[in-house]
C-alpha cells in the first residue's frame, strides 16, 4: 500500500502559517494530499491568529505535481470523477483569492500542479538552480490548475507558449528575469525571507498579486493571438491545438473563463488514447531499468568516468561524441593518423551541428572538444573504466581488439561491443573475461538517438550491467536491456518492417500511397523513402542477415537489386523511388513503377498477376501487424525482461509514434483476436511471411492482452 502523503501546518509567533507538502520523493500531490491542502488553507484563512501563508515542500522539494497513480485510475476506470477539484477548489477559491497572502518557498523543483501551486500563490521565493515548468503534454494531456492561464500572465504569451509547448524547464535565475520568481536567495534563507515577504505583502510594503488578473505581460491582444496562431503552424497534434485554444480563451475573455475552460478540456484530454499511450510510455521508460535478478540484488554501480572507443567510423566518431557531451573523459583509438584525424574532426563536426542548432555555445564546445584524447597505441587504454569497440561488423576483427584490450586493460574495465549483428559469445571467445563482456547497441546517430540497447549473455555480471545501466543514464540514453539475439529487440521486431512494404510492392500496391500511409500515420518517413535516405547497401545487408537468421519467414523480393541493376542508389545519386536535387523536396519518380513491375513478374506473388486491392488501413495493418507478431516472439523467447521494453524500443529506436504508447501498446488498443485473424488469413494467401507466432495465437485464443496494456 502506498504511503499517505502528509501536509503540515504550523503557525509561527508571527502570525504565518507554513503549510509543508510531504509526499517522498517528489513531493507528489495524491488526493488526500489535496484534501488537506484544503483543509489547512481554510483552516488558516478562518484563522484570527493567521495573517498569510507559506506554501513549502519537504526534503529540498518544493512539489513535482499531481501523482501519476492518480491519472492512472481514472484510465483504469474510465472515470474522471476521480479527479480532484483542485484548479477552481483549492488554488483559486482558496490560495489566489482566500483572503490571506501566500508566498511560494520554493527550492529543488516545481513542476506541474507544483508551479501551478506555486502560481496561485502571491509571491514565489526560489532557491538557485530551482527546475521550472509545466510538462503535461508530454502526457497527452493541458494543465489543469490555472497553468495555462497564469503562466502567459506572468512570464509573457511567447515565453508561456514555448514554455509549455516543448515542455521543458527554467531554472529559477531564468524564471526571476522572466517575473516568474520574485526572489532567489540561499535554503538556509527560504523560509525566513518567504515568511517575511507573507508579512510585506499584509502590511501593504509588497503587492497582493493576483496572478489571474493581471494582463500588464500579455501585451496588445492582436500580438498575442499572433503568437498562437504562428504555434499553430509549428504544432499541429489535437492535445496542442487544444492547450492553444484554451489559451486563447483566456486572452480573449478573461483569466477566469480561460481556467474553466482549461478544466474542461484537460477532463476531454485525459481518457483520449494519446494521453492513454503517453502515459503507459512515461511508466515503461521508468521500468526500463529494473531487471529482475540484476537491480533487486543490492548491487550499487561503480563510476564510469573514462572510456576508450574503439573505432571511429560514423558510430565511433558518435558514440566518442555523446561521450564527451556527458562530461567523460574519452580515448579513440585508430589505426593509422589519416583515419584518426578523420575521426576527431568528424567529433568536432557533430559538436559544431549542436552549435549551429544552438544547442550548445562556442565556449561550451571547446570544453567538451577538451576531454577528448585520440591514440593509435592500445598502451593509452589502461586506464580506462570501459572499452566500446565500434568497428565493422567483421568477426575476426572485433575477436582480435577484444584480445588485444585484454591484455592491457584492468581486470575489471568493462569490455562492450556495438555490434548490431554478430554473437557477444562469439566476440569475446578468445577471452578469459566473459563476465564483463556485453553490448551496448547505440542507434546512429549516437550522439542524438536516446535508445540504448544493453546486451547481456549468459555469463555477464550482473555488477556489469548495473554499472552499465547507470553509465547510459548519466548519458541521458534511455537502455533497455535485452538478450543476445540476431537483431536484439528493436531490429529482431522491426525486420518485418524492411520486408512488408516490398511483398506489398510485389502485390501490385503503389508504393507511393505505401509511404503516404505510413506517415499520415505518424512514422516520419515512410518505408521507400526510407530506403532511399539509408542505402540500398545496407537495406539488402540487413535483409541477407535476417533471411539467414529466420527463412521460415522471411520474404525475399528482387525489388531492391533490380533498383541497382537500374542505375538507383537512393538519395547517394538522386535516383531512387525519389528523385532528390538540392534545395527541393524529394519528388516522386514514377518511371520506377517500371522497375516495381518487373519485381512482381519474378516473384509472381499477386494474383492472376493482377494487383490486389486494399484500403489505406489493411495497407498499415499489413506492414504492421507482421512487426507486432515478430515482437510477440521476442516476449515468448525472453528477449526482452519485459512487454512495454518493445514499446520503448520502437519509439526511441524505430521513431514509432509516441502517442500510441508503443508498438505493443497500439496493438492492444485493437486487440489480440484481431491482429490474430487477420495475419491468419493472409498466410493462408500470401505465404509465411503472416504465419501468427504461437504467442499470438495463444493470447488471442483467451482474448487476452499482448502485454502492451497489462
Amino acid at each position: 500500500m502506498a504511503k499517505k502523503a502528509s501536509i503540515n501546518m504550523e503557525i509561527g509567533n508571527d502570525g504565518v502559517a507554513v503549510i509543508t507538502v510531504h509526499n517522498p520523493p517528489v513531493n507528489a500531490l495524491t488526493l488526500s494530499a489535496i484534501e488537506e491542502l484544503k483543509r489547512c488553507y481554510q483552516e488558516a484563512i478562518d484563522s484570527d491568529t493567521v495573517k498569510a501563508i507559506v506554501l513549502s515542500g519537504a526534503d529540498g522539494r518544493f512539489c513535482g505535481g499531481l501523482d501519476i497513480s492518480v491519472v492512472e485510475n481514472v484510465h483504469k476506470h474510465g472515470d474522471i470523477s476521480l479527479l480532484p477539484d483542485a484548479s477552481i477548489g483549492l488554488v483559486v477559491n482558496k490560495m489566489e483569492n482566500g483572503k490571506k497572502p501566500s508566498v511560494a518557498a520554493i527550492q529543488g523543483f516545481a513542476l506541474g500542479g507544483g508551479l501551478e501551486l506555486a502560481m496561485g500563490c502571491s509571491a514565489r521565493i526560489a532557491t538557485a538552480k530551482a527546475d521550472l515548468g509545466l510538462p503535461e503534454l508530454k502526457l497527452g494531456v493541458i494543465p489543469g490548475c490555472g497553468g495555462t492561464q497564469r503562466l502567459p500572465r506572468l512570464v509573457g504569451t511567447s515565453k508561456a507558449v514555448d514554455m509549455l509547448m516543448s515542455s521543458k524547464t527554467i531554472t529559477s535565475e531564468e524564471g526571476k528575469e522572466l517575473g516568474l520568481i520574485d526572489a532567489i536567495v540561499s535554503s538556509e534563507e527560504l523560509l525566513a525571507v518567504a515568511r517575511c515577504w507573507a508579512l510585506d505583502i499584509v502590511e501593504g510594503r509588497q503587492p497582493h498579486c493576483n496572478s489571474l488578473e493581471k494582463t500588464d505581460k500579455l501585451g496588445p491582444k492582436d500580438e498575442s493571438l499572433e503568437i498562437l496562431k504562428s504555434a499553430r503552424q509549428r504544432y499541429r497534434a489535437p492535445h496542442y491545438s487544444a492547450c492553444l485554444d484554451v489559451i486563447e480563451e483566456g486572452i480573449i475573455s478573461g483569466g477566469f473563463s480561460g481556467v474553466l475552460k482549461e478544466d474542461k478540456v484537460f477532463k476531454e484530454l485525459v481518457l483520449s488514447n494519446t494521453a492513454k499511450g503517453l502515459l503507459h510510455l512515461f511508466l515503461a521508460e521508468r521500468a526500463t531499468s529494473k531487471v529482475p535478478g540484476v537491480t533487486d540484488i543490492g548491487l550499487k554501480p561503480r563510476i564510469i568516468e573514462k572510456v576508450a572507443v574503439v573505432g571511429g567510423g560514423l558510430m565511433g566518431s558518435g558514440i566518442a561524441t555523446a561521450l564527451i557531451m556527458s562530461n567523460m573523459n574519452v580515448v579513440l583509438k585508430e589505426i593509422n593518423h589519416e583515419y584518426l584525424l578523420k575521426a576527431v574532426k568528424s567529433v568536432e563536426a557533430n559538436l559544431q551541428g549542436l552549435v549551429t542548432r544552438g544547442q550548445l555555445n562556442q565556449d561550451k564546445m571547446k570544453r567538451t572538444l577538451s576531454l577528448l584524447k585520440g591514440t593509435l597505441d592500445y598502451e593509452d587504454l589502461k586506464d580506462v573504466d570501459m572499452v566500446i569497440e565500434a568497428v565493422n561488423e567483421v568477426v575476426s576483427l572485433k575477436q582480435s581488439i577484444f584480445e588485444d584490450i585484454e591484455k592491457v586493460c584492468s581486470s575489471d574495465c568493462i569490455f562492450a561491443s556495438n555490434t548490431s549483428t554478430i554473437s557477444l559469445d562469439v566476440i569475446g571467445e578468445r577471452t578469459s573475461s566473459q563476465d564483463r563482456i556485453l553490448g551496448i547497441h547505440l542507434f546512429s546517430p549516437a550522439h542524438v538517438m536516446t535508445l540504448v540497447e544493453i546486451v547481456r549473455t549468459e555469463n555477464t555480471s550482473p555488477q556489469v550491467i548495473v554499472d552499465v545501466i547507470r553509465f547510459t543514464k548519466i548519458m541521458k540514453k534511455v537502455p533497455i536491456v535485452v538478450k543476445n539475439c540476431t537483431g536484439f529487440a528493436v531490429n529482431r521486431s522491426f525486420f518485418p518492417y524492411m520486408q512488408g512494404p516490398d511483398l506489398l510492392a510485389n502485390l501490385g500496391v503503389d508504393i507511393f500511397r505505401i509511404d503516404r500511409v505510413i506517415t499520415e500515420f505518424g512514422m516520419r518517413l515512410g518505408p521507400f523513402q526510407l530506403q532511399d535516405l539509408s542505402g540500398y547497401g545496407i537495406f539488402l545487408a540487413g535483409v541477407k542477415e535476417f533471411v539467414a537468421a529466420f527463412p521460415d519467414r522471411a520474404f525475399q523480393s528482387p525489388l531492391v537489386q533490380l533498383m541497382v541493376e537500374d542505375g538507383r542508389e537512393g538519395k547517394k545519386n538522386g535516383k531512387g523511388y525519389y528523385t532528390y536535387k538540392k534545395g527541393s523536396k524529394p519528388e516522386a519518380d514514377h518511371s520506377v513503377i517500371q522497375v516495381v513491375e518487373e519485381s512482381m513478374r519474378f516473384t509472381n506473388i499477386a494474383p492472376g498477376g493482377k494487383p490486389i486491392s486494399v484500403t489505406d488501413e489493411e495497407i498499415l495493418e499489413m506492414i504492421f501487424f507482421p512487426v507486432v507478431n515478430e515482437a510477440c516472439r521476442v516476449i515468448e523467447e525472453g528477449i526482452v525482461v519485459r512487454a512495454s521494453d518493445i514499446d520503448i524500443a520502437s519509439v526511441h529506436g524505430f521513431k514509432f509514434p509516441s502517442e500510441t504508447g508503443g508498438v505493443m501498446f497500439w496493438a492492444d488498443t485493437i486487440g489480440s483476436e484481431y491482429i490474430y485473424s487477420k495475419l491468419k488469413t493472409w498466410h493462408e494467401a500470401y505465404g509465411d511471411f503472416y504465419k501468427p507466432s504461437t504467442f499470438l495465437e495463444q493470447r488471442a485464443a483467451k482474448g487476452l492482452p499482448l502485454g502492451g496494456s497489462s
